[in-house]
């Protein structure tokens, strides 16, 4: 999942959020990662990313997560469930076994734009986004320190996991931006319609 780790840490607090961009890792829909000595970077539209952070450990990760459209049938609760808390705790956990501690872990968090003019359960899954993140975070006691929720935008995402800094850039999106994140977000959107499966080490819930 991540790089071996290495004692000579770049200073990234020397750098620019430009110089941090080109030395990043791209984390897509649906995926999370956590890297011991590498920026991470994503892409947002309707989907939140969020940021984990140990400060006292110096490890933290991202994910880049939506919840299902909302669908008529007696599962909608548990759908929601399954994939949002499931790319949560998927994070969480993954910090837990690198050391972190969960009284310690800070949190920030983005996205839940509304990039492309759309209607019925789409049109709210931003805002959706935007509320299970702060209500997870919540009901769990991580402090969010830090939060860029909804509106006409996209966002590029920055974090550096070895300090918990994050630079959220809000883009006015063009055609073409708007394509891609959207063709982006409904490909994962689809894959959705399932429970999630687990591709890394099985999550134990703490």
């Amino acid at each position: 999942m991540g790089c071996s780790e290495d004692p000579k840490r770049m200073d990234y607090s020397k750098l620019s959020s430009q110089e941090i961009e080109r030395l990043a890792r791209t984390i897509h829909p649906g995926a999370w990662a956590i890297e011991p000595d590498r920026p991470l970077a994503t892409l947002l539209g309707s989907c939140v990313a969020v940021c984990l952070f140990d400060p006292h450990a110096r490890v933290g990760g991202l994910n880049h997560f939506m919840l299902p459209n909302i669908r008529r049938s007696s599962n909608d609760d548990v759908d929601t469930l399954l994939s949002g808390s499931y790319a949560m705790e998927a994070l969480l956990n993954a910090l837990l076994q690198r050391g972190a501690k969960k009284v310690r872990l800070q949190a920030k968090a983005f996205g839940g734009g509304t990039i492309i003019n759309t209607s019925g359960p789409m049109m709210s899954i931003g805002s959706r986004n935007a509320d299970f993140t702060k209500e997870w975070l919540q009901r769990e006691g991580i402090p969010l320190l830090a939060s860029d929720f909804l509106g006409p935008w996209s966002r590029k995402v920055l974090f550096v996991p070895t300090t918990g800094d994050a630079f959220c850039r809000r883009m006015v999106t063009n055609m073409a931006t708007a394509e891609v994140i959207a063709r982006e977000e409904k490909s994962y959107a689809d894959t959705l319609v399932q429970k999630p499966k687990t591709t890394e080490k099985k999550i134990e819930l703490f």
